[in-house]
């Protein structure tokens, strides 16, 4: 068995699980719906980066009583609410503020995920997950940003792909991290009988 991180898998795997489905289910709807309007795709961006901050503080409360390292968590919920509140009373019906908003927050995002991936766990499965993530947040940021001269379609397809990238890493991370704490913890149950 490969070395696990006991402290970093103990956190709340089903906290990304959820976060993976919510992401992929909003990826899919803004990728396979029809034409939309802008006020439409910033009403429904906004309330999926609520809902996304929300799970995320959930789970930081959840940390924080495990005394676990909650002010990642935190973090993400932040900027997950600000970008929610940011598209909902500044970007209103303007395609430009709307992509630079989603643009900011999905670089942020991809550059924290880089950021957990090379120092929040030694396990290489973990690390590639996150770091493939933050890879295609800043990709995809780029491209957001520079998806003005777009039809906004195009531009919500780009960020849905993200989210459905978004979506099945999370799950893959949410998914691995709760076979590891299995395996940990038959690892240890094993480890207490030969010492019997």
């Amino acid at each position: 068995m490969a070395h696990i991180n006991r402290r970093y898998i103990d956190k709340h795997w089903l906290m990304f699980v959820v976060r993976g489905v919510m992401a992929a289910v909003f990826g899919c709807l803004i990728l396979f719906s029809g034409a939309i309007g802008i006020s439409d795709i910033i009403a429904i961006v906004s309330v999926f980066l609520l809902l996304m901050g929300i799970i995320d503080a959930v789970g930081a409360l959840y940390s924080s009583t495990k005394k676990h390292d909650w002010v990642n968590s935190i973090i993400d919920a932040l900027i997950d609410i600000v970008a929610a509140v940011a598209l909902l009373f500044f970007a209103k019906d303007s395609l430009v503020a709307s992509l630079v908003i989603l643009s900011i927050y999905t670089i942020l995002s991809g550059v924290i995920d880089i950021f957990h991936g090379f120092l929040s766990t030694v396990d290489p499965t973990d690390r590639f997950i996150r770091i493939l993530a933050g890879v295609c947040g800043c990709v995809m940021g780029v491209v957001i940003l520079n998806a003005g001269n777009l039809e906004i379609t195009t531009f919500a397809r780009f960020f849905g792909a993200y989210m459905l990238v978004v979506g099945v890493t999370s799950m893959i991370y949410g998914v691995h991290n709760r076979a590891q704490k299995i395996e940990d913890k038959i690892a240890r149950s094993q480890a207490r009988k030969k010492k019997k």
